[in-house]
């Protein structure tokens, strides 16, 4: 049986606090600890709190038909991806920056097909943005797991697949214009993105302990 994203999340994590038991916490909220690295972890929850955030406000704007507020959401989603492509350049180069760039904007990709379909009704196009979405955590988790060997590759890839949910179950209470369950979902999408950041600066830290802070 496949385990649990949050019991995956919470083995990764625990593994890092083995190294630095700065990274330990209480067992029911390992990711509510002081991180090893305070300035690395602010800085990535701020840029995956704002790819939640432009990606909410994309799915906004395309339920009310407001083309200009769509399209400055999607502008904002390119610009946070570049400025995460560009904290994981400063730490393993510039080529490897590019590739995170690719690798997300294969996830806007899918998050906007996923959105257009579910507003059109597209049951085709709606299956085949979830593929490519499951393809591109797959590719994401590779691509982490090979640049940082504390990042496993299927605790990854389930953080990920965690977040696509979260995505999915987003976009389609705000179609339907359930929005008291979409409040839920969002608050739950927020705090997966604060283990997904802590996750990655935990390994990021570990990895390189003299160049994160």
């Amino acid at each position: 049986m496949k385990a649990p994203a949050c019991l995956l999340a919470a083995l990764l994590v625990s593994s890092l606090a083995a190294a630095s038991p700065a990274l330990a916490g209480p067992s029911d909220t390992p990711m509510a600890a002081v991180p090893a690295a305070p300035e690395l972890d602010a800085a990535l929850r701020s840029l995956w709190h704002g790819h939640a955030v432009h990606t909410r406000d994309y799915a906004l704007a395309v339920h009310a038909h407001d083309t200009a507020k769509a399209q400055a959401a999607a502008d904002a989603v390119v610009a946070n991806a570049k400025q995460i492509a560009g904290a994981v350049a400063g730490f393993y180069g510039q080529p490897a920056g590019a590739k995170m760039l690719d690798l997300l904007a294969g996830h806007w990709g899918g998050v906007k097909a996923l959105t257009d379909a579910r507003a059109a009704n597209d049951q085709p196009a709606e299956q085949k943005a979830m593929g490519a979405l499951d393809s591109n955590a797959q590719a994401i988790a590779v691509f982490l797991s090979t640049a940082n060997p504390n990042l496993p590759e299927r605790a990854v890839k389930d953080l990920l697949t965690t977040h696509v949910a979260h995505h999915s179950t987003q976009i389609e209470q705000i179609m339907s214009g359930d929005m008291q369950g979409e409040r839920s979902t969002w608050q739950a999408m927020q705090a997966h993105m604060d283990m997904i950041s802590d996750a990655l600066a935990g390994a990021i830290a570990k990895q390189f302990p003299d160049k994160a802070s």
